[in-house]
């Protein structure tokens, strides 16, 4: 068992520390307040590659590995998980989706543009009366021959208004349950289809999240991934693979809480001496950092798997379960740390507590991680 990065992978990480520190971090917090969308820094994300990292450059992408996804994703989220959102939907939900699974015809027409950043993608399964039940799907698409009408409402979409191109779950035979199911690929100003209201959201306000709604939708026959009744399976292969970015999202945001905690306790001074030589701030930074590495290598080992061409369900399942409780706790942790500075927004601690709850929802929440997990344990 190698440890070691390869001096790819280490050029990744430092790449996207370096676009981290220097293009997200200015503004950060205005952008949190206003719950306004990185729109240029996304767009220089998309320059840099990190949209696209795991394609194939015959098709755009960056040909780089799962690991350092993951170690981009950290660097990120360390400082902007709002903007982590978008790199994460993009790579692993709708990028990576279709280069597994779709046609040649829509890799050339729809993941070129996404893999180099001229498009962003959103991925649509939860509606108001389906969340972590995928199976019950209330949009249609009905079959017209050589076009699918789709109606209905999907929930909480990432990357809502600014998608260029949305992957809908959308069910067609209904007697067949989650058998007939499809994935079609839906393009912004198709008639009837309209972006709802932008959510009001506790975290990740940066991130545009919307409701959309679709009314007698026309979609071409060529726009469905896969055979006719794939959508269940591909959209939970597809969120197998996310669960690797949401719980590096995690990570990066449990990382970050700790590097800001280590820096605080050094400057911070308590009845004459540093915080830190305070026994119980030093208990709180070690356990923060022994789970945090404990949540690093569960994360590079799902994507060693991955990589390998192997099953990575669990794996994937537990790194998420286990980096997003991470994060919840670190961030916890270095709001007390911080003391009343970790209650005002200018010390960033607050933000990624705030941050560091959706991750234990979004993507399969905790409670769906355990069933996926004990699932594959009892096979």
């Amino acid at each position: 068992m190698n440890f070691d990065f390869t001096e790819e992978q280490l050029a990744v990480r430092d790449a996207a520390r370096d676009f981290a520190q220097n293009e997200l971090l200015p503004g950060v917090i205005e952008r949190d307040e206003n719950a306004q969308f990185p729109t240029e820094q996304v767009k220089k994300m998309g320059e840099l590659g990190f949209l696209g990292m795991m394609v194939d450059p015959k098709y755009g992408g960056g040909g780089m590995d799962t690991i350092s996804y993951v170690l981009a994703m950290e660097e990120i989220s360390k400082v902007d998980a709002s903007t982590s959102v978008v790199m994460s939907v993009n790579n692993s939900l709708v990028c990576w989706g279709l280069e597994k699974y779709a046609s040649e015809a829509q890799k050339q027409k729809y993941l070129i543009p996404l893999a180099t950043g001229q498009k962003i993608g959103a991925f649509c399964l939860s509606e108001p009366e389906a969340g972590s039940d995928a199976t019950s799907q209330k949009t249609t698409a009905e079959d017209k021959g050589d076009y699918y009408l789709l109606n209905g409402t999907k929930n909480w979409i990432t990357n809502g208004s600014s998608a260029g191109y949305y992957i809908v779950i959308a069910q067609t035979h209904k007697e067949k349950g989650h058998k007939g199911i499809n994935a079609l690929i839906v393009e912004k100003g198709m008639e009837g289809f309209i972006v709802g209201k932008k959510e009001r959201k506790m975290g990740i306000r940066a991130s545009d999240t919307h409701s959309l709604m679709f009314t007698n939708v026309k979609i071409p026959k060529e726009n469905r991934i896969g055979e006719d009744g794939f959508g269940f399976k591909f959209a939970m292969k597809v969120l197998s693979g996310g669960r690797i970015g949401i719980a590096s999202q995690a990570l990066g945001i449990a990382s970050g809480s700790l590097e800001l905690s280590l820096q605080y306790s050094k400057e911070r001074k308590a009845f004459g001496v540093e915080i830190s030589k305070h026994q119980a701030i030093q208990f709180k930074l070690s356990e923060m950092a022994t789970n945090i590495d404990a949540a690093r290598l569960l994360c590079l080992r799902a994507a060693y798997l991955k990589d390998q061409h192997k099953d990575f369900t669990k794996e994937s399942a537990m790194a998420k379960l286990f980096a997003s409780k991470t994060a919840m706790d670190a961030s916890i942790e270095a709001v007390q740390i911080h003391g009343g500075y970790g209650y005002v927004r200018e010390y960033h601690v607050e933000r990624f507590m705030r941050d560091a709850k959706i991750t234990q929802i979004y993507e399969g929440t905790s409670e769906i991680q355990n069933i996926v997990i004990a699932r594959e344990l009892l096979k």
